[in-house]
């Protein structure tokens, strides 16, 4: 159906909600928020769940401190680290969310701290008590706990990274070609999140071809450029290497970076292509270059140092986007809470050279132009987009999106046909979809500026996508609270648009495709395959309920498959091997 999309338009974060934090204003009243973050949305945002393993002591105790046993700090621990630190912080100096800090909590007091926990916020705070994620002695446990000292996670550097990394199968046992009839451009790695692994699903027959234990929760897939390795990392920082040359595709190595993690990359750059490959940490804050066939550690760099524009110092700043620049023999390296971007050089790890380039607070996700020139990446708590010149190594815009919290995935690029070549992302905390020009040649005044903003179905979106074959822009939802709108996808016909007025949308009734009667599935990122003839979708249910993939023909926007199978237990990210090594979206 073909509905104007401001029928749709939800608005999830409004100014007043967004005030309403930790940090100001009296205590929360015990009316349920009517929207809110809930579980799945909690569950996209996962944290450290090997620190919570790991035993911590009571930080130095004050005479005015709460009373709280060692066996309940431990537990405390492990639910901030399972359900908090993703958002604010493994030390609670805040992120996207605010900071937890003593000097914070105490101000409003324990009973702000337990309605807090227990009622959520419209800002994005999830209701872990009225949703039964935490029972009420639960929740006094956790408000004790946020009024004190946060414990200090232990480091992981090489010692730790050599003991966990494993040579599964060495270079020279490896095939010399390729033992299997796979169309491996048009395969899909597709993250299997709660079952910690990723399925290997062919683009053609829709069959899946391999299943293979990974990190928990793996985060994204990434492609060697030989388009050979696959590797993929989890939020635990375990990075599985695989060889989709062998008869059934497998593991050939392993390892962890640390204890929380987001992001891995190869080299690309003409004469470097595979001999390279880096993650970046959340905990510790850290990246780590690592050699492209064997994955072992060759060089570990910290991320610690002042802010920015503050020029104060931040001990937690995470590595967020790392991409790999088609200009050099460079890796371009997201770091958070310092705003800063890194253009890492590996030409020459004993003597490394990194151009630091001073961005913007909270740089999260982000992606090339349709040149790969220029970098495009969200600052997404700052609501701004920030522009790099890879080829020159410079900073050259940061443009606010008129948004509520960006979140673009890479990307997606296409041409206007009032505005040339831009680049879109859509929002978390809106229904918007902001474009940016990105024709710096033959669209000069519009280079780097948002030229146009318009409504999707609703906020919580995480993912927008088209492709250079396609004629229609798709925005995910996943997030939103509403059922009819996490299950649906907004698509946007690309020659239909036009300046100053906001485009039509068809709604995709993607969840209802896929026939699963029981739980709330929700439909998140649109991924195309290699010839950009159709799109997939993952329809996300619990970990306990069924849920599918499902590929829409993209001329058409017709149902064309409906993939299930047991093994699909919580599919999230997908990735073609073809577009994801080809920068294509």
């Amino acid at each position: 159906m073909t509905v104007p999309p401001r029928k749709y338009a939800r608005l999830l974060l409004t100014s007043a909600a967004l005030a309403l934090t930790l940090v100001a204003g009296p205590a929360l009243g015990k009316d349920k928020p009517k929207e809110h973050a809930d579980g799945p949305a909690a569950a996209y945002e996962p944290s450290l769940t090997t620190l919570g393993q790991i035993k911590v002591e009571i930080p130095g105790r004050k005479a005015d401190d709460p009373v709280m046993t060692q066996e309940e700090f431990q537990k405390a621990t492990t639910i901030y680290f399972e359900r908090c630190a993703g958002c604010h912080g493994v030390l609670r100096k805040g992120a996207t969310g605010k900071p937890l800090t003593p000097d914070k909590t105490r101000e409003n007091g324990y009973d702000y701290l337990k309605n807090f926990i227990t009622y959520g916020s419209p800002a994005g705070m999830p209701n872990w008590g009225t949703s039964g994620d935490l029972s009420e002695a639960d929740v006094d446990m956790m408000a004790r706990y946020l009024l004190l000292e946060p414990p200090n996670p232990p480091e992981f550097g090489m010692p730790e990274m050599m003991a966990s990394w494993k040579l599964l199968v060495k270079p020279a046992d490896r095939p010399t070609k390729k033992m299997n009839d796979i169309d491996i451009d048009n395969l899909f790695s597709t993250t299997l999140r709660d079952a910690g692994q990723v399925a290997l699903i062919d683009g053609t027959t829709y069959e899946i071809q391999a299943v293979i234990d990974t990190g928990y929760a793996v985060h994204i897939s990434r492609i060697s450029a030989s388009g050979r390795y696959l590797f993929v990392i989890g939020r635990d920082a375990k990075i599985v290497m695989i060889d989709l040359w062998m008869k059934v595709p497998g593991p050939v190595a392993e390892i962890k970076i640390g204890a929380e993690a987001r992001s891995i990359e190869t080299s690309k750059f003409e004469g470097w292509e595979d001999k390279y490959a880096i993650a970046g940490a959340y905990w510790p804050p850290q990246y780590v270059i690592m050699d492209g066939d064997t994955l072992e550690p060759k060089k570990i760099v910290s991320t610690r140092g002042n802010i920015y524009d503050e020029q104060v110092y931040h001990p937690e700043p995470r590595v967020a986007a790392i991409l790999a620049s088609h200009y050099k023999p460079e890796f371009i390296v997201n770091v958070k809470e310092t705003g800063k971007i890194l253009l890492v050089d590996y030409t020459d790890l004993k003597n490394l050279k990194t151009t630091e380039i001073e961005a913007e607070r909270f740089l999260h996700d982000g992606g090339l132009d349709s040149t790969h020139r220029y970098f495009i990446t969200a600052a997404n708590a700052r609501g701004k987009l920030v522009v790099i010149d890879t080829k020159e190594s410079k900073l050259l815009a940061i443009t606010e999106t008129g948004g509520q919290t960006p979140h673009p995935g890479r990307g997606a690029n296409f041409v206007h046909p009032d505005f040339g070549p831009v680049w879109a992302t859509s929002h978390l905390g809106d229904e918007s979809v902001a474009l940016i020009g990105t024709d710096p040649e033959g669209h000069k005044d519009q280079a780097w500026k948002i030229v146009d903003s318009f409504p999707a179905m609703g906020g919580g979106s995480l993912f927008i996508k088209t492709h250079p074959k396609s004629n229609h822009l798709y925005v995910d939802a996943p997030l939103n609270p509403e059922a009819s709108i996490s299950s649906a996808v907004a698509v946007f016909t690309i020659d239909k648009m036009k300046a100053g007025v906001d485009p039509e949308s068809t709604i995709l009734p993607i969840g209802e495709w896929a026939g699963i009667p029981e739980g709330q599935p929700r439909v998140v990122q649109p991924e195309f395959n290699k010839e950009g003839t159709e799109v997939w979708f993952s329809v996300w249910n619990a970990k306990d309920k069924e849920s599918a993939i499902v590929v829409v023909d993209d001329k058409t926007l017709k149902l064309k498959k409906v993939i299930k199978d047991k093994r699909l237990v919580t599919p999230t990210g997908k990735f073609n091997v073809f577009n994801t090594r080809g920068d294509v979206y």
